[in-house]
């Protein structure tokens, strides 16, 4: 299944950071994967939303030259989104990840829709794999 919406349509009208979409300078584990509970609980069925990662934000705005992702690191994060998502949630849930390029930038695009499992439970940390009950709505 591919991503609905194009990685030039998010960055180039410069689409304000809001409830549906983040913007993420690098890899954080912890708010990737807490974006994602909170995504996929969908609480106000607007349909999920998208992390970027590789993409600094200015006051909610994407800056216009995205530092990117390392081409390399590219597959060993998507393993470890799958990583996360099935030892870290409850019920389990995959979100589709797509590595994009953008201004010749290597980029992470996730999309998280509504779960059909609600609600999403999401471990407070890394180190633990019992779930808590995760924000519902992504931190910014």
């Amino acid at each position: 299944m591919a991503i609905p919406i194009s990685i030039n349509r998010l960055l180039s009208q410069r689409i304000v950071e809001q409830s549906r979409i983040e913007y993420k300078k690098g890899w954080n584990r912890l708010e990737i994967l807490h974006s994602i509970c909170a995504y996929a609980n969908d609480i106000d069925n607007s349909g999920g939303g998208y992390i970027i990662v590789g993409v600094e934000a200015e006051n909610g705005i994407p800056v216009q030259q995205p530092e990117g992702l390392p081409y390399d690191s590219l597959d060993r994060l998507q393993k470890d989104l799958l990583e996360m998502t099935r030892s870290k949630m409850r019920p389990e849930y995959m979100p589709l990840a797509e590595p994009v390029v953008y201004q010749g930038r290597h980029l992470l695009l996730i999309w998280v829709p509504g779960g059909y499992d609600r609600p999403y439970k999401a471990s407070a940390t890394l180190k633990v794999s019992l779930p808590t009950m995760c924000a519902a709505t992504p931190t910014q």
